[in-house]
């Protein structure tokens, strides 16, 4: 995948999920602030059991089938 596809493909996805205005503030507030993607990835299921994540896995996996029509 290109930078471009790369690109087009994460903002298609902000989009989506955020809706276009939403997603170019989640961008606008990642340019402003300082802030470390892997420093935050580190921290971000501390605490959180494999049967945690599971459960959260599972219930997310649900609801996109659920309002997928499957």
């Amino acid at each position: 995948m290109t930078d471009l596809e790369l690109r087009r493909t994460g903002m298609d996805a902000l989009s989506e999920k955020l809706g276009l205005v939403q997603a170019e503030r989640f961008i606008t507030l990642l340019l402003r602030e300082p802030f470390d993607y892997t420093e935050w990835r580190k921290h971000q299921y501390q605490g959180a059991t494999v049967s945690s994540l599971f459960a959260a896995a599972k219930n997310q996996w649900e609801t996109r089938q659920k309002s997928s029509g499957k």
